[in-house]
C-alpha cells in the first residue's frame, strides 16, 4: 500500500485552556492538504501522544477521518509499551476508518529483538488495517534491528517502517531485504534526500507543516533525475530542519505555526514553550530560509 511520499507528523492543536481543539484541527488539516501533504500521522511523537488520553486520541482520530474525507491518507499512532493496550486502541482506531496505524517500538521496558517481534506480531494478528512500524531508538531506547524489520515485513499487514534510527547502513539493509511493496520512510527531515538516494520511499515530516511545497519539489527533482537541484534545495532547507529540533519538538513548529496565523496553541507539560531567545533564533532561521528559497536554483 502506498500512502504517498510526503506525510506530515501532525501536531495536536490545543485551545487556550490546553484542551484538544477540533476546530483548530480542522483548520490545520485544510492547511496541510492545501500545501501538499499526501497524508497525516495523528497522535505520533509530534502530536504529543504521551500526554493525550485514549478518549482524546479516539475523538481526534474520528474527527480527522471525517474532515479529511478521503482527500489524503490518515495514519494514527496507537502503539505503546503495553502490547494489550496497543491492541485495544488499534482495534478501536480501525473501526473509525483510518487508512493505517503506526506502532512505535516498545519503550522503557526495553525488550530484546524476540520481544519486539512478538509485540508487533501480536498487534498484526489482532487488527486488519495496514501497520507502519516506528523505529526511534533515541526515544524508545531500543533499536529494531534490520533483521527484525525484515522479518516483520513478511507479516501481511505490516507494510512500512518509519526509520528514525539515523543509521543509513541499517536502512539500506532494510530496503535491500524487503520487497518493493514494503516502504521505508525517513523519520528525520534532514535525512530525506539521503534516504531517497538509497531507495527510501519518502518522509514522515515535521517541517512539512511549513515547507511542504519546497520539500515536495526537492523530492520530485530527485526522482526526475535533477539530482543537483535536489541537493541544493536540501542544503538550503537543512538549517531550518535542524532548528525545528534545536529544543524538544513540537514546541518550535507549534510556535512557528502560531506566528504564521495557523493557531495550534501551546504544548502540554512536560514540554514547555520556547524562550524569547529560542523563538528569535527560530524566526531568524525561518526568514533566512525564505530568502534563500526566493533566489531559485541557478545550477
Amino acid at each position: 500500500m502506498d500512502f504517498g511520499r510526503l506525510l506530515t507528523a501532525m501536531v495536536t492543536p490545543f485551545d487556550e485552556n490546553g484542551k484538544v481543539s477540533l476546530k483548530r484541527t480542522s483548520d490545520l488539516l485544510e492547511h496541510l492538504i492545501k500545501t501538499g501533504s499526501d497524508g497525516v500521522v495523528v497522535a505520533g511523537t509530534t502530536g504529543e501522544s504521551p500526554t493525550l488520553s485514549q478518549e482524546e486520541k479516539l475523538a481526534l482520530f474520528e474527527h480527522v477521518v471525517r474532515v479529511v474525507d478521503g482527500r489524503i491518507k490518515v495514519i494514527v499512532g496507537t502503539g505503546s509499551n503495553n502490547t494489550s493496550a496497543s491492541i485495544a486502541l488499534s482495534k478501536e482506531a480501525a473501526k473509525l476508518g483510518v487508512d493505517a496505524i503506526m506502532v512505535v517500538a516498545p519503550y522503557y521496558n526495553k525488550p530484546n529483538q524476540a520481544g519486539i517481534y512478538a509485540h508487533f506480531q501480536a498487534i498484526a494478528e489482532q487488527v486488519d488495517v495496514p501497520i507502519i512500524v516506528y523505529n526511534i531508538p533515541s526515544r524508545s531506547k531500543v533499536n529494531i534491528s534490520a533483521e527484525t524489520i525484515i522479518r516483520l515485513s513478511h507479516l501481511e499487514n505490516i507494510v512500512a517502517v518509519k526509520e528514525a534510527s539515523g543509521d543509513l547502513d541499517q536502512m539500506a539493509e532494510i530496503i535491500s531485504g524487503t520487497d518493493e511493496h514494503f516502504h521505508l520512510y525517513s523519520g528525520d527531515d534532514g535525512l530525506t534526500l539521503p534516504i531517497l538516494a538509497i531507495g527510501g520511499h519518502g518522509v514522515i515530516s515535521v517541517s512539512s507543516h511549513v515547507i511542504a511545497p519546497e520539500m515536495k519539489q526537492m523530492m520530485n527533482n530527485f526522482r526526475s533525475g535533477q539530482i543537483e537541484k535536489a541537493a541544493i534545495q536540501h542544503q538550503r532547507m537543512l538549517p531550518f530542519m535542524r532548528e525545528l529540533f534545536a529544543v524538544p519538538s513540537p514546541a518550535p513548529v507549534k510556535a512557528l505555526l502560531n506566528d504564521l496565523g495557523i493557531a495550534v496553541g501551546s504544548v502540554r507539560l512536560p514540554m514547555v514553550e520556547l524562550t524569547e531567545e529560542e523563538h528569535t533564533s527560530l524566526t531568524n532561521v525561518y526568514q533566512a530560509l525564505k530568502r534563500s528559497l526566493s533566489l531559485g536554483i541557478s545550477k
